[in-house]
């Protein structure tokens, strides 16, 4: 059976508030394919993992510790969605990727946020690993529908990028610096994880109908990143 690997933005799931009619939508599309695919969610830390991530640069802490609370956010979130999801998710939040592999074992979806800490680790780089692992593709669902020639919230002329390369989105990304709670469309550890072990990426916006039209191998309305491009 197939193993899809998404990565969920935590601005998808949380804002100033839960968003309860969004969790509705994507559950019933992974319902939709129980029996047929299974799913490994990693679930981002958004605005709460930015906000903490913020005061604590305001106090001067370290960027480890910095990073550290962001990825507890992360698995704090995974831990809100997958008892959202019920008896169709394992309830346990893994800590490594063996851990991933027993529990999708008997569950049709494992969510989990960042894995055991290291330096540099985000939750778009775990998911990436986890593509990696499972040799599959890799979907970062965000709250954007993809790349950009620049940010569209700050420049009306960015233009939409359908199709790049690896090596083209690597050279993108590797001109810009890590830091605890960045906030790109896909972020420098997994665009450096994706180029090395030739991971087919997609970059979709918070649409369940066009989430639904990618699963489904339709036309889609986002970002592919690929060697062959």
């Amino acid at each position: 059976m197939r193993t899809e690997v998404l990565s969920l933005g935590g601005s998808l799931v949380v804002q100033d508030e839960i968003n309860i009619r969004f969790l509705h939508e994507f559950k019933q599309l992974i319902k939709s394919f129980k029996g047929k695919r299974k799913f490994v969610i990693v679930v981002g830390g958004g605005k709460i993992a930015r906000t903490y991530i913020n005061a604590l640069r305001g106090f001067g802490k370290t960027v480890y510790v910095q990073a550290y609370i962001g990825l507890e956010v992360t698995r704090l979130n995974a831990s809100l969605v997958a008892n959202f999801f019920g008896s169709m998710a394992s309830q346990t939040i893994p800590a490594t990727m063996r851990q991933v592999k027993n529990l999708l074992k008997k569950n049709t979806v494992v969510f989990t946020g960042g894995l055991k800490f290291k330096d540099n680790q985000t939750s778009d780089g775990t998911a990436a690993s986890l593509a990696k692992y499972f040799k599959t593709r890799f979907i970062n669902m965000t709250n954007v529908e993809g790349l950009y020639t620049k940010d569209p919230k700050k420049n009306k002329n960015a233009a939409f990028i359908s199709y790049i390369s690896l090596k083209e989105f690597s050279a993108i990304v590797a001109r810009m610096t890590y830091a605890p709670g960045q906030h790109f469309v896909l972020d420098a550890e997994a665009a450096r994880l994706i180029y090395a072990y030739n991971v087919p990426t997609y970059i979709v916006g918070g649409s369940i109908p066009n989430l639904r039209k990618l699963l489904n191998g339709q036309p889609f309305i986002g970002t592919t990143i690929s060697k062959h491009i």
